[in-house]
């Protein structure tokens, strides 16, 4: 029995057959034949024909070319791996609007409805899309269905690069899928990504030792470059880059600058690379012993300075050292700072040469020639000499006498007028001081001067300005039974001898006499110069710290004495 028989009263169109539409014709035959995830790409080996500016064209074995995208080539340091000629597999999809197949480097899918949709979406797949306008925060994409791709997970560093990515076919993954809603997000900056990982990995497992690789100096530090070796850093450490030791990196590369290196060493676990440049060069070494030999006198500029001495260069890539020992003829060593600077050119002469260790002995004062030699017809005794004070020490001085040869003043030889402590409260370093010769070891290569003996004192111009049996005011700064020692002001010393029976006291006493304070007064603004003063105490007693006049009866020039008596 027929459906109309059941149902007599329904319309004639509804039981009539209706023609399928192309929809349903396309369901029917994916229902019979389902698709997996992988179907619609197939996998072939090409050949690279042509590296254009903006695709590689691939001989697929067609009669279409295909083209491959750049970025589907470029290690992470944006250069191209593949050449004219290569031999690539790739995956070939659909076709372009003008006709080539589009083809990936790494094996995609193309979804056919939103059942392949939300297979690739569970099993996180790559699918290939295309790029079909820019939209508010990011593209509209062509999966099959419109799916919407973030700006910000586009891959697209700038807005030219994301007006490039206009009509292209790209390759992403669903992040987000809503069948309901119709609703898919995609993401293709962490495929991007994992490609450049990928790449980079290649790369490091390319690396050998003992290779000679091309790279782009990619960053200066003090100690070093790095180098990008296709997504891999290798540091050529300054030491590797010449055989010119005490250079810096900029002297040698520049950011951007294309070098070969050489790969010294690799650490696998820590993916730490070293390289070296020199190596790629003769080592100056291997000739040394030929051209350079203990006695030859030889010019160099200074590399280099540290606190044991300075490195001269004497050619490209070799240098000598000239210790701190070789420097001067002194004794008394000083700073390589202070005699030799970087830049400077100097003569010196070679001491020893060790090619096997790449080290060379230099002297400097070898060059200048020995002062000592002369310094006996120099520096007899009595001479006057004069120099500036190149250091104090609790001893003493020392005073550059030039030539390397220093002299030392002891602090009992500087002044005469007062007890020095140190010597700095009578001199300073760099000070021009003039001294007498009063010793010369050549021997211990030491001179001793002095200058008290030299300077006139206090006490000669004192003795000078006067004769015995001038009256002179003092102050007593000690007293003794038959001597007393008096203060004549500004540094003098005289003795004053006491008659016998006469008393002393180092105290003061109620039967003493006292001093007028006003008397006391005028002499002390008189600096002890001499002239009328009233007396403090009377009679021949003296105690210390009183003031007195006295009468001067001897004068001795030659050692400096002044003797004196009480005046009446």
């Amino acid at each position: 029995m027929s459906n109309s028989n059941l149902n007599p009263t329904a319309p004639e169109e509804s039981v009539a057959p209706s023609e399928p539409s192309f929809g349903d014709i396309l369901s029917e035959f994916e229902h019979q034949h389902p698709k997996k995830p992988e179907d619609g790409v197939e996998t072939v080996d090409g050949v690279v024909i042509k590296v254009a500016d903006d695709a590689i064209y691939v001989d697929v074995g067609r009669k279409h070319e295909g083209i491959l995208s750049l970025d589907s080539v470029k290690d992470p340091a944006g250069n191209i791996r593949v050449k004219a000629g290569d031999k690539v597999k790739v995956s070939v999809g659909g076709r372009d609007e003008n006709g080539y197949h589009v083809l990936s480097v790494f094996k995609v899918v193309v979804p056919s409805d939103w059942s392949a949709l939300e297979r690739a979406f569970a099993e996180k797949s790559v699918i290939s899309g295309i790029v079909e306008e820019m939209i508010k925060g990011g593209f509209r994409v062509d999966v099959g269905v419109r799916a919407f791709l973030p700006a910000s997970r586009s891959g697209a560093r700038d807005e030219a690069e994301m007006e490039k990515l206009l009509g292209q076919t790209i390759e992403c993954r669903i992040t987000k899928l809503d069948t309901q809603g119709e609703d898919v997000v995609l993401d293709r900056r962490s495929i991007l990504e994992e490609r450049a990982a990928q790449a980079r990995q290649a790369a490091f497992d390319a690396l050998r030792e003992g290779d000679v690789v091309t790279g782009t100096v990619r960053g200066l530090m003090d100690f070093g470059a790095f180098v990008d070796l296709g997504g891999i850093d290798g540091l050529l450490h300054v030491a590797e880059m010449s055989w010119t030791r005490g250079v810096k990196p900029s002297d040698v590369v520049t950011p951007g600058e294309q070098v070969q290196v050489k790969i010294l060493k690799i650490n696998r676990e820590t993916r730490k690379v070293s390289l070296g440049m020199k190596q790629l060069l003769p080592d100056p070494w291997s000739a040394v012993a030929a051209s350079i030999n203990p006695g030859d006198r030889v010019k160099g500029k200074v590399s280099r300075v540290a606190d044991f001495g300075a490195f001269v260069e004497l050619q490209q890539g070799i240098e000598g050292l000239i210790h701190v020992s070789e420097m001067s003829w002194s004794k008394k060593q000083k700073r390589p700072a202070d005699i030799v600077k970087p830049g400077e050119m100097v003569e010196v002469v070679v001491l020893t040469v060790n090619a096997a260790e790449k080290r060379i002995g230099l002297g400097l004062k070898q060059a200048l020639g020995d002062p000592w030699e002369d310094a006996k017809k120099k520096y007899v005794r009595g001479a006057v000499v004069e120099g500036p004070v190149t250091s104090l020490a609790n001893f003493g001085v020392f005073v550059d006498l030039g030539d390397g040869i220093e002299g030392m003043i002891h602090i009992g030889d500087i002044t005469s007028e007062k007890r020095l402590q140190h010597p700095k409260e009578a001199l300073a370093a760099g000070q021009i001081v003039k001294a007498v010769v009063i010793e010369l070891d050549q021997e211990r290569r030491r001179v001793k001067l002095g200058m008290k003996q030299l300077e006139p004192t206090s006490a000669d111009e004192y003795i000078a300005e006067r004769n015995a049996g001038d009256v002179v005011t003092g102050r007593v700064i000690e007293a003794g039974a038959s001597h007393a020692k008096i203060d004549l002001g500004e540094g003098v010393k005289a003795t004053c001898r006491l008659k016998q029976g006469s008393k002393s006291s180092s105290g003061g006493s109620a039967e003493s006499p006292k001093a007028d304070l006003g008397s006391l007064s005028a002499m002390l603004a008189a600096k002890w110069k001499s002239g009328p003063a009233t007396q403090t105490s009377s009679g021949d007693s003296l105690k210390t710290g009183e003031v007195r006049q006295f009468r001067i009866t001897s004068l001795d020039a030659s050692k400096k004495l002044i003797e004196l008596e009480l005046a009446e």
